[in-house]
């Protein structure tokens, strides 16, 4: 099933002779509990690309449709409304509130709209990321691959439609790369959780069911690694 359809979709920054095409035209569908890497060089187009999905930022031209809703017909509240409950953002600097503790960081997304936190499901999240202990710390007394975890938590506390991660590992020895990586796929296999990845790491993209590599702003190839 379908989850997930961008048509058409174009960014350009600034205009006339000084505008910069960011996005050109891009189209492509993903299924419900696939994981998609997305792959290209700095500039290449393929972080834009993931905002656009993650109605973060809005496109020149083009459509996103997630789960049949198109998400740029919404208005600015209504857009947040639906990004907080329906995507979860990964980000490789992890965007973690300081002030904060972990149970906090996590649960933040349900408290910001008013939802009552479902404990069973928090509990496990917290189980399945080996967070335990951790739970009254606030960021700064995590290791890097401790925040990355919170903000895995962070993301899935919602059961959102799409999980988006950009550079996930950037910031991590490949250690923690590799564990990040791993929860990813247990949740993506275990929970069917859509999956859609930023990534330089060669190794990050072959352990994903397809992979669109973007050059200049478009899908320059297409592979499937997982039918």
């Amino acid at each position: 099933m379908e989850i997930l359809r961008v048509e058409n979709l174009s960014k350009i920054y600034g205009e006339g002779e000084t505008a910069v095409k960011a996005l050109d035209n891009v189209s492509f569908s993903v299924r419900k509990g696939e994981f998609v890497a997305i792959i290209g060089p700095s500039g290449s187009g393929k972080s834009t690309l993931l905002h656009l999905i993650g109605g973060v930022d809005r496109p020149t031209h083009g459509k996103v449709y997630i789960e049949g809703n198109d998400i740029y017909n919404l208005n600015e509240t209504q857009l947040a409304i639906f990004r907080r409950r329906q995507i979860g953002l990964i980000y490789q600097f992890y965007n973690l509130i300081p002030v904060l503790t972990v149970e906090e960081n996590i649960k933040l997304p349900l408290l910001l709209d008013k939802q009552k936190v479902d404990e069973r499901h928090f509990n496990d999240i917290v189980k399945s990321l080996n967070l335990e202990n951790r739970l009254n710390h606030l960021p700064n007394q995590l290791s890097g691959g401790q925040q990355q975890r919170v903000s895995i938590g962070r993301a899935l506390i919602n059961n959102p439609a799409l999980m988006l991660a950009d550079e996930p590992t950037g910031n991590l020895d490949s250690k923690n790369s590799s564990e990040i990586i791993n929860l990813l796929k247990i949740f993506n296999i275990q929970l069917k959780q859509t999956l859609i990845v930023i990534t330089h790491d060669e190794r990050i993209a072959l352990q994903a069911d397809r992979v669109l590599a973007i050059e200049d702003g478009r899908i320059a190839k297409e592979e499937v690694i997982r039918p």
